[in-house]
């Protein structure tokens, strides 16, 4: 009960928004509905306001937020991103942050500086330090975020693997799997190398990577054909659709899946993280409203992209 509800009145918003002509009309029903601190000028301030309160609550309502590390690892590891393209470029780090990570973007940077990565944590001084040394020697940007992206996903796994709650567990294999099929998805249709594949790819339980490396590094009836033996048949016809409707199937899949677990399990951390992610969902789906209708999209063309609720 302490926790705002997102039954109804949030729904209420998805109704409003949609009904709204203008984007101007859909901050003012944003605004109505408490949505964002006051006196933001853009959508994204706005996001990142809602963002920031439903941290807030859980840092209230939790002394260590551990548990929600498989959440926060993505932050940490964009911010990775920045803190070495800025650093080892001398580039100037104007609003390249996202806040609320479990590592200090500061701490970032002066590891980079330093070259050392022993300020680090565990989970990421090697991955940081091997993106450094890529950027430095290669000027490759695409190879720094390859080696990162696929740091955080083994992080997000190894803490699911360690973890005792069974949502965080199915979460984070859930992530990664995901996260997997994309990476693969994409090099199949951009005609990415073996050697690619091999790189971006983080293990998981639910996919045999060498057998996805082999079916993506074929044809998309090979691809299909392998996902349609694994737990991830029913995202096939969503990804024959086309990526934005896979993106829609994969965040439809994780609600259903946080609210099968989290209802069974009352007396853990899963209630919370189950509002965390309805929360980033609910964000998300706001996002896809506004976009579209900045965009000038037809009201049909932007529900077929909303999220369930």
């Amino acid at each position: 009960e302490i926790m705002p509800s997102l039954v109804g009145s949030e729904m209420c918003i998805r109704d409003r928004l949609m009904a709204c002509k203008t984007p101007a009309e859909c901050f003012r029903a944003l605004a109505d509905k408490g949505w964002g601190a006051g006196g933001e000028t853009s959508a994204e301030a706005i996001f990142a306001a809602e963002e920031e309160k439903t941290w807030a609550l859980m840092h209230e309502l939790l002394p260590d937020l551990t548990p929600f590390s498989v959440l926060l690892y993505p932050i940490d590891f964009n911010n990775m991103k920045a803190a070495v393209k800025c650093t080892v470029t001398n580039a100037e780090p104007h609003n390249v942050f996202m806040s609320g990570g479990t590592v200090e973007p500061e701490k970032m940077q002066q590891a980079v500086r330093e070259n050392d990565f022993s300020l680090l944590p565990d989970f990421m001084a090697e991955a940081a330090k091997k993106a450094t040394d890529a950027l430095l020697t290669t000027r490759d940007g695409q190879r720094c975020d390859i080696i990162l992206d696929r740091a955080c996903l083994t992080a997000i796994h190894k803490t699911g693997k360690e973890s005792k709650n069974a949502l965080i567990t199915a979460f984070s294999e859930f992530k990664v799997a995901a996260a997997d099929i994309k990476i693969a998805a994409r090099a199949l249709h951009t005609g990415k190398s073996r050697a690619f594949l091999e790189e971006s790819l983080a293990p998981c339980d639910t996919l045999d990577l060498e057998e996805l490396i082999d079916a993506a590094s074929k044809d998309t009836d090979t691809f299909y054909a392998y996902l349609s033996r694994t737990d991830y048949a029913d995202g096939v016809k969503a990804l024959k659709d086309g990526f934005s409707a896979f993106e829609k199937w994969c965040d439809d899949r994780q609600t259903a899946l946080v609210k099968e677990i989290s209802r069974q399990d009352y007396f853990t951390v899963a209630p919370l993280l189950g509002y965390v992610t309805a929360r980033q969902n609910e964000i998300s789906t706001v996002r896809i409203i506004i976009s579209g209708k900045q965009n000038n999209l037809p009201d049909e063309r932007i529900r077929a992209r909303l999220r369930d609720l």
